[in-house]
């Protein structure tokens, strides 16, 4: 999938943010909006690869918003773009990374491009980014002293090694074939020969 394939749905209650988002990155993206959660699941489809969502608004949170996408399993990339400071339960909540508003361009621009190129991954290799994610969110958090790192956490960093192990099983049982077939289609790969 190229960028230019690639099809972001950002939604915010702050209809003004939402514009901006939408500014920045339709050079780059198919972009949609919406300013309330039953807006934004009704304009999900199949074709949405990145969500940008806020995790408190009025009426359907993104919570609930993150929560319907995962049960319906939908295959897009949600990042949670919010005002609220992260705290252990970001563990049990499905998203692939998290910013923290106020957001500029290059970090909005970094997050999608990140998701957009994630999405071509495996589910394993998909879980294992966005579980890395929260624990370097919530190890930030913690280092702050604005979070205090418990059980979930340590069942976070558990989970993230039993796919690491699985991981590398596979990748032990790979061929030279196999490396160029799983790497081709890398966005700015080289499958070559030096």
């Amino acid at each position: 999938m190229t960028d230019e394939e690639a099809r972001v749905l950002v939604v915010d209650d702050d209809e003004a943010l939402t514009d901006v988002y939408a500014t920045w990155l339709s050079s780059q993206y198919d972009v949609d909006t919406a300013t309330t959660g039953e807006v934004a699941l009704e304009t999900l489809d199949e074709e949405v690869d990145v969500v940008l969502l806020d995790r408190r608004m009025p009426g359907l949170s993104g919570e609930e918003v993150l929560d319907r996408i995962r049960k319906a399993e939908y295959n897009c990339r949600v990042a949670m773009v919010t005002g609220v400071r992260p705290n252990t339960d970001v563990v049990e909540l499905g998203f692939d990374e998290y910013l923290i508003k106020p957001v500029d361009q290059d970090d909005l621009q970094t997050v999608v491009d990140t998701l957009v190129h994630r999405s071509t991954y495996d589910d394993h290799l998909q879980e294992l980014y966005s579980l890395m994610s929260k624990r370097a969110l919530l190890e930030s958090e913690a280092r702050d002293g604005d979070v205090q790192l418990d059980e979930s956490y340590d069942q976070l960093v558990d989970r993230i090694g039993q796919l690491r192990e699985r991981i590398d099983d596979t990748v032990r049982e790979f061929g030279t074939d196999d490396f160029r077939v799983a790497f081709r289609d890398l966005p700015n790969g080289n499958t070559g020969s030096d």
